[in-house]
């Protein structure tokens, strides 16, 4: 009787599976008209409803996969009964189990080559700042180091159930504890782990370090502020210092809220694309007006995050102009982009802002062509010409350039 219910048992997975099989033709139509009608029509509702349709198919498929292995299972196990029932003698479980688990580790090494020639052509080129070259040389030092010992430490297990598999000629030896061993494997982890930490916590105090090094010119200051959706960029003036701000001066004309109680507020400049020289420190300082964003530059190895009421900053120094790249990687349309590295809501896609790192004296001429921040309608709403300091301010700039 218990035989016959798993003959039922079976017949219900496999309808089960076909069932199954039947939905995921189904989704694949429906994902194969999604993606025509999205590309005719330039849908990007009906491309977004591929998208999920397509991660619908993949787990009907992962569910048919399942119950397709437990049905060899059961397959199996009616042979093993078979077996037993005729008097013979039944499947070796743990052989099978063993062979299992070197296909799996077989699998697991094809899985890993895979990835590595084709996920691992499309890693992000080379970086292009001073510490983005150390991040990248602490990154490979750390994958060189985890692979070498997941190779290590996968061979030996899947092997070694292979060739100690359970058997009626010998008995498993108990080896409870060894010290030697429990020391090995504890301290060099730490040596290892230690060396990384200081390394990493060098390289971050360079970034995030307030004071310019000895000797080194200053870094150039650039507000970057974040919203809903779109990133506002503010630039020194020829003070080269930027004005404060102060979160109750926002409004329509004052977008940033920018404080003219400040004398260096008057020079600042706004502009639509990041501009930087190349071989100069520069410093982001960042910050969110909404909800938190991330500026993420990938080509530089940037990334912080932009926090509402907590001001962070980052400085990078980057290596190679946007031409040389261009030149480089053979790509005439190559850009550096800024990005946002949160999903700050439904136009998060939108946060992109355009990155162009250029020669010193190419940087000097397009500060110069760039716009005030402190427009005639913010001039008007503010009733500047009333304030003394902005007169003193203006007086002293105009005596500034006579001389």
């Amino acid at each position: 009787m218990a035989f016959k219910h798993l003959i039922n048992y079976k017949k219900f997975l496999s309808l089960s599976a076909m069932l199954l099989l039947l939905g995921t033709n189904l989704v694949m139509a429906q994902a194969a008209s999604s993606n025509s009608t999205a590309t005719d029509t330039g849908n990007t509702s009906a491309q977004t409803a591929g998208m999920w349709t397509s991660v619908g198919y993949y787990t009907l498929l992962f569910v048919v996969i399942c119950i397709a292995v437990a049905i060899i299972g059961k397959i199996f196990k009616v042979y093993d009964l078979t077996l037993q029932m005729q008097g013979k003698k039944g499947v070796n479980w743990n052989n099978v189990m063993a062979t299992c688990f070197i296909i799996f580790l077989g699998a697991g090494l094809i899985g890993v080559y895979y990835s590595f020639s084709v996920q691992g052509s499309m890693i992000i080129g080379d970086a292009v700042s001073v510490h983005g070259k150390t991040l990248d040389s602490m990154f490979w030092t750390t994958f060189g180091i985890t692979f070498v010992v997941f190779l290590i430490t996968q061979i030996l297990l899947f092997g070694f159930v292979f060739k100690y598999k359970g058997s009626d000629k010998r008995k498993a030896y108990y080896y409870p504890h060894n010290n030697t061993i429990e020391k090995i494997w504890t301290v060099a982890p730490a040596i290892v782990l230690t060396v990384l930490v200081v390394f990493g916590f060098l390289t971050w105090r360079k970034i995030t370090n307030t004071v310019d090094a000895k000797g080194e010119p200053a870094s150039l200051n650039i507000d970057v502020t974040g919203h809903q959706f779109a990133w506002e960029l503010r630039y020194p003036g020829a003070d080269g210092k930027l004005g404060k701000k102060n979160y109750k001066l926002v409004n329509g004309t004052n977008k940033l809220g920018v404080s003219y109680d400040d004398k260096n507020s008057f020079d600042d400049l706004q502009a639509d694309t990041l501009v930087i020289p190349v071989n100069k420190s520069v410093r982001l300082n960042i910050l969110a007006q909404d909800v938190i964003h991330s500026v993420y530059m990938p080509n530089f190895r940037v990334q912080i995050n932009a926090v509402p009421g907590l001001p962070t900053y980052f400085k990078f120094t980057p290596t190679a102009t946007t031409a040389e790249m261009r030149n480089k990687l053979d790509q005439p349309d190559f850009n550096y982009h800024l990005y946002c590295n949160k999903i700050c809501g439904g136009s998060h896609y939108n946060m992109q802002k355009l990155v162009l790192v250029v020669t010193e004296a190419e940087y000097q001429q397009w500060l110069s062509q760039q716009k005030p921040y402190l427009t005639d309608q913010l001039k008007k709403e503010l009733k500047l010409a009333e304030n003394p300091l902005y007169k003193q301010t203006v007086l002293q700039t105009r005596l500034a350039s006579i001389n």
